[in-house]
């Protein structure tokens, strides 16, 4: 699927999203388990039938990362028909970090939270055990997560700068992924590696 949404600098960002989306075009996001509840984010309910995007939108603690996500262009990605994993910070973590970039690192930085396919706490800790104690993840801008066990139940993240957050909210279904909030703003490494395209 090509689509090309960023003017200028993030042109690229937008073509390697879009790549992506082409890529998992024929997956779908498992449904969550009829009778469950549905999680709550500072009060907000979160709907396993919307969208990434629309989940993302709606919780009280995401409101930067709604707005950086917009701004950068990836939004679409995320209430598109591709499957991904948005590693989500709150917007205490991202308060000093992604206003003050430009829109195209700002796209390479959005791109960098969403990992393509579905990867619920369930899928996560089978990825670290398969992967003797770390599961490398790629992300969308082309860059690794390196998921480990914080702990006996806790899942933490590193990033490609050596930074760690937590996984504070599991499991945050939607129709085109998962959502899983973490505690710390996650980024790639300083120097831009080439991202794909269609």
């Amino acid at each position: 699927m090509k689509w090309a949404m960023i003017a200028g600098l993030a042109a690229g960002a937008a073509m390697m999203v879009g790549g992506a989306l082409a890529a998992l075009s024929d997956t779908t996001a498992p449904p969550a388990e009829s009778g469950t509840m549905e999680p709550m984010i500072a009060g907000q309910a979160m709907q396993a039938d919307r969208s990434l995007l629309g989940n993302v939108s709606a919780s009280p603690l995401h409101t930067v990362l709604a707005a950086a996500l917009r701004t950068s262009g990836v939004a679409a990605a995320l209430d598109g028909d591709g499957v991904f994993t948005l590693f989500a910070p709150v917007d205490s973590a991202m308060a000093h970090d992604a206003p003050a970039r430009g829109r195209a690192q700002l796209a390479r930085l959005m791109s960098y939270l969403m990992v393509p396919g579905h990867y619920d706490s369930q899928a996560l800790l089978k990825a670290i055990e398969q992967g003797g104690g770390e599961a490398r993840l790629t992300t969308v801008e082309g860059g690794t997560l390196v998921a480990r066990l914080n702990g006996p139940t806790n899942i933490a993240l590193t990033d490609a700068r050596g930074d760690t957050a937590d996984i504070a909210i599991y499991d945050v279904y939607a129709r085109n992924g998962v959502m899983q909030v973490v505690d710390r703003m996650l980024a790639p490494e300083a120097a831009p590696r080439q991202m794909a395209t269609n």
